[in-house]
């Protein structure tokens, strides 16, 4: 249905903001589905994800293949994150393009010294912060979302710093109005993405996947079998299940889960 992928500073209220959007989204439609994927749905903590640029790097990935496997047309997707370069806000998009949903920015515009002092006082408290080094190197390389570009729009900005965040504020409720309205050949103002044949994906369901696991796991044990079988009682130490498939190496003597392991 959509990706709505939240933006700003780190400490900038966008963890509020997405909550309150989630809120005002399920009273306007309460058996919509809304889910919110963050660092801490992942079991991630928040400076261990930002230390150095490799972990950085990971942490967007892992964000990335989340929201790869849950959007769809029938779900509201909000990406809480920092989502501060433009680059991976447009690889966003293009996911949202391939599985056809609406997109939206919404973008937490906040003061710098007031993302400091509410950092400040999160660290005071003991609750999750961002260590001085990785506050400021992260400030420093934000780049502010331009509705100009397509993978920044339509963007809906909040000043947390000046406005009250409740799920009753007017951005929040254009928002909404944005993501739940219904579609027709006559509406102008909400755009749905469309796939284009590079970018659309086959999608395989639940229990086409279980399926194909089931397939796969009969296969490695009929070889197995076999393998036994034409070892005449022999002990069998090797099995190949095919090429460029790992082999199969059982261990003699020890307890192990099912007796082997892949080399």
């Amino acid at each position: 249905m959509a990706l709505v992928v939240m933006c700003g500073q780190p400490c900038s209220g966008k963890t509020a903001a997405a909550a309150c959007l989630a809120v005002a989204l399920h009273s306007s439609s309460p058996d919509l589905t809304v889910r919110i994927i963050d660092e801490s749905s992942l079991h991630l903590r928040r400076n261990d994800s930002y230390k150095d640029m490799v972990v950085e790097k990971n942490l967007r990935g892992l964000l990335r293949s989340e929201v790869d496997r849950s959007v769809s047309r029938d779900s509201i997707i909000i990406v809480d994150s920092l989502n501060n370069i433009k680059g991976y806000r447009y690889e966003l998009w293009c996911l949202a393009r391939a599985s056809g949903v609406r997109y939206c920015v919404l973008f937490c515009d906040t003061e710098v010294d007031h993302c400091k002092e509410w950092n400040s006082n999160r660290q005071e408290k003991g609750e999750p912060a961002y260590d001085t080094n990785i506050f400021e190197d992260l400030v420093s390389r934000f780049e502010k979302p331009d509705r100009r570009n397509r993978w920044d729009s339509p963007l809906f900005e909040l000043f947390p710093s000046r406005d009250e965040l409740v799920e009753t504020a007017p951005v929040i409720a254009e928002a909404v109005s944005y993501l739940t309205k219904k579609v027709d050949s006559k509406t102008r103002d909400v755009k749905v993405l469309q796939p284009t044949i590079a970018t659309q994906t086959v999608r395989t369901t639940e229990a086409n996947s279980l399926y194909e696991m089931d397939k796969a796991t009969q296969e490695v044990v009929n070889a197995i079998v076999e393998a036994q079988s034409c070892g005449l009682g022999l002990a069998v130490n090797k099995i190949s299940i095919g090429p460029n498939l790992p082999t199969i190496s059982f261990i003699h003597g020890k307890s192990t889960l099912l007796g082997l392991v892949w080399e």
